[in-house]
């Protein structure tokens, strides 16, 4: 029988702490998601650019620190897409919570807890900051064990 290859493939990149920052990465995530086989128009890559939308969105409006950039990082593997978005504001955690019905923004983590598979928050080992990760897995191809 013969056994699998675990094909793990990675993008990182630091990103300026702007909204023009967020939009790149964004473009960028599903730009390398195409290279690596999930066509624009894919479930897989509109999931997880939407994901890396709004948690650069986030690193932007609430991890922001003057003069400091948030690092992304897209690790592939053959079942799991993961994404990782590090800035520097290890004090303000996010957490889901439904906003006002009125309200324009406050939605992005219900929309990351609803698409992800798995999500969650790491605090960075040696140096302030925090790495708010989401996880999707990818359907396993037909005819595959």
């Amino acid at each position: 029988m013969p056994q699998r290859t675990l094909v793990v493939r990675e993008f990182a990149m630091r990103f300026t702490s702007t909204p023009r920052g967020a939009r790149l990465a964004r473009r960028l995530i599903s730009h390398r998601l195409n290279e690596w086989g999930h066509p624009y128009t894919s479930s897989a890559n509109e999931t997880v650019t939407l994901i890396t939308a709004e948690l650069t969105a986030n690193a932007v409006r609430h991890g922001h620190v003057p003069g400091r950039d948030f690092h992304l990082r897209l690790a592939g593997t053959d079942g799991v897409l993961r994404v990782e978005v590090t800035d520097t504001r290890a004090e303000r955690l996010p957490v889901p919570a439904a906003p006002y019905p009125d309200e324009a923004s406050g939605r992005g983590l219900l929309l990351v807890d609803a698409l992800a598979d798995d999500w969650g928050v790491t605090p960075c080992p040696v140096a302030p900051g925090k790495t708010v990760w989401a996880e999707v897995r990818l359907p396993t191809p037909a005819g595959t064990p």
